[in-house]
């Protein structure tokens, strides 16, 4: 396809400061988000096998009713049912008396029918990635983090169609070429554009639904303004399923939880229930939601219908997969498609696959940017083709910033996942462990990257990925021989993949050792040599790598 040269030109300039002015922020909400699609076994791999208590789902009347007459105040909890359907447990009791208090409260049936009850000390795993995917992990509000990433994914769909029309002319030569050579520019550019072509839907859908999940509130006050007249909430409260519930709180029974579960099948025999939300229980205005999952269907990342508690009538299909109206059902989708949670485990793999793909396609988006200077700067300079150029201080920076920033995100993780198994039982608040020795990580990888420099830095951070990654599995392993760890059943998986990973990890440090020798003297990447100055312009390269 024929594009005019100057037309290229300008979407390569748009493409270039699109990609590095967002670079380091979706490497950190893609490499986060991978890890969200499997946050749950991640949770179930730090926790001990003791804090799980067998039960069957014949007895959740009993607990509920046991927990009821205990903790009379307690009016809002959660009945996990999904293990007990397959007649192994656990059956817990969980609720928050503080909504600040990440720690929730849980209550257990013992044999002898005696409740027990007590505050969980969650990993808290799972709510890290979940920030860190949301947020690219800038603390404080909220709101201001998923602001950025907002803005960011903005800017990432014009870098992604700016992309597109720059490789159109050379697309049929190029497509799906990965050219190992000696020039390792050209080995970066082929796979940055290998990686953004085979998963260009992927990223798309993930760009879009990002700009809305990003700046909702935004978008939510402009309608409200332009469109609603200030009258949004008002007009959202009339259409809520919670109108037609009763007002009635004076006491009431209820039906077992057994019943609420016969009577979902009935309605849609392909749902598969996990947990049971009831509010003001024990009242006449009990409700009861029924969240589960129906793979046929693309919802959210659990779907639920409403129910009341005391007489079991249906309340509301509206979130219910395949008992949704038109518009509910596409807004459904459109979540499905970027969380993943449709198509079972082939989807949620496929996305933990393209999702690493996406943290490199912006790592290689950077580095193509840094080791392109040099061409830059030499042409600026008005120096020959070939001819060493000193890089320019904020080429240094922004490459000391990239294996800070993205390797940084690596290493936090990876050790602070480990750690998990480590500290359990010997911290009072695990979830905040969690949080402090990411943070400690990644902000000494990034202070680290900068007091050494890149080519230094890069190849110890890459080792250090390695090592904090390795130490998942090992952790497994010492589990076997040491008393106070143990090995998690059936996740086996989570070992397997960060060996895979600490594997791949060390083939780059490796990788990267061999560039900074033998690689470009005048390159950010080269091993620090002291040489003065005014050989910079006659020391010839030690290839051509451009």
């Amino acid at each position: 396809m024929a594009i005019r040269t100057d037309v290229v030109r300008i979407y390569r300039q748009v493409h270039t400061w699109t990609g590095i002015l967002t670079g380091l922020i979706l490497f950190v909400c893609f490499y986060a988000g991978a890890l969200t699609m499997f946050k749950e076994p991640l949770e179930r791999w730090i926790t001990p096998p003791a804090a799980v208590t067998p039960a069957t789902l014949d007895r959740a009347e009993d607990l509920v009713a046991a927990t009821r007459a205990l903790r009379p105040e307690v009016r809002d909890f959660t009945l996990a049912v999904e293990p007990a359907l397959a007649g192994e447990a656990p059956l817990r009791l969980t609720w928050t008396e503080d909504r600040f208090d990440p720690a929730p409260w849980a209550a257990t049936l013992a044999p002898d029918g005696s409740v027990a009850v007590e505050q969980l000390n969650p990993s808290g795993i799972g709510l890290l990635v979940d920030f860190l995917h949301r947020t690219v992990g800038i603390p404080g509000d909220l709101d201001i983090g998923t602001t950025v990433t907002g803005i960011a994914s903005a800017l990432y769909v014009v870098a992604l169609v700016s992309g597109v029309i720059i490789l159109l002319p050379s697309l049929v030569k190029d497509f799906l070429i990965l050219r190992v050579t000696r020039n390792v520019k050209r080995l970066w550019l082929d796979a940055h554009n290998l990686l953004g072509l085979i998963s260009l839907p992927f990223h798309l859908v993930i760009a879009l639904s990002a700009v809305v999940f990003g700046l909702h509130d935004h978008i939510y006050d402009t309608l409200d303004r332009v469109v609603y007249g200030g009258q949004m909430r008002a007009v959202a409260a009339a259409s809520s399923p919670f109108r037609t519930v009763s007002k009635d709180m004076g006491p009431a029974g209820m039906l077992p939880p057994k019943e609420f579960l016969t009577r979902v099948h009935s309605l849609a025999p392909g749902f598969q229930p996990v947990s049971l939300e009831y509010h003001d229980a024990g009242t006449g205005a009990a409700t009861v939601r029924v969240w589960g999952h129906d793979p046929r269907y693309l919802v959210r990342r659990e779907g639920f219908v409403l129910m009341g508690a005391v007489d079991g009538r249906i309340i509301d299909t509206e979130y219910m997969p395949g008992h949704q109206n038109g518009w509910s059902a596409t807004v459904s989708a459109f979540f499905a498609l970027h969380f993943g949670s449709f198509g079972g485990g082939i989807v949620r793999w496929s996305y933990f696959l393209l999702g690493l793909a996406g943290a490199a396609l912006f790592y290689t988006g950077n580095l193509l940017w840094i080791e392109s200077r040099r061409r830059t700067e030499r042409q600026a300079k008005g120096r020959p083709a070939g001819s060493p150029v000193e890089q320019s201080r904020a080429t240094r920076l922004l490459a000391s910033g990239t294996v800070g920033v993205c390797l940084g995100c690596v290493a936090g993780l990876s050790l602070t996942i480990a750690a998990g198994k480590w500290l359990s039982g010997l911290v009072d608040d695990l979830h905040a462990w969690h949080w402090g020795v990411y943070y400690t990580v990644f902000l000494g990888a990034c202070a680290w990257a900068f007091l050494r420099g890149a080519s230094r830095a890069g190849v110890e951070l890459l080792w250090a990925s390695a090592a904090a990654t390795a130490a998942i599995p090992a952790t497994s392993l010492l589990g076997l021989v040491m008393p106070g760890l143990w090995v998690s059943d059936g996740l086996i998986g989570v070992d397997l993949v960060a060996l895979a990973g600490a594997l791949a990890f060390a083939a780059m440090a490796r990788g990267a050792e061999r560039r900074a020798l033998s690689g470009p003297r005048d390159s950010v990447w080269a091993a620090a040599v002291e040489r003065p100055k005014s050989e910079m312009g006659t020391q010839p390269l030690a290839h051509p790598a451009e």
